[in-house]
């Protein structure tokens, strides 16, 4: 995937992904950087969730981790 200028730079990412749960369970994740950044994308742009682009994975997972983490 090709970084935008609004993603999440590596240096960004080195920060969080330390503070992302990481169990493994039985279906393969959609990546947490994609997802975060479509999250960030949606907030950015205020635009519903449904419109979240699909690199940044399903827009159902966006929206389902992001509710899970804001917790």
């Amino acid at each position: 995937m090709t970084r935008r200028r609004f993603d999440l730079t590596d240096f960004e990412w080195a920060i969080i992904q330390p503070l992302l749960p990481n169990k493994v369970r039985g279906v393969p994740r959609v990546d947490d950087r994609r997802v975060i950044n479509g999250i960030l994308w949606r907030f950015r742009t205020g635009s519903p969730w449904a419109d979240v682009p699909e690199r940044y994975g399903p827009y159902t997972t966006c929206y389902n981790r992001f509710v899970r983490w804001r917790k």
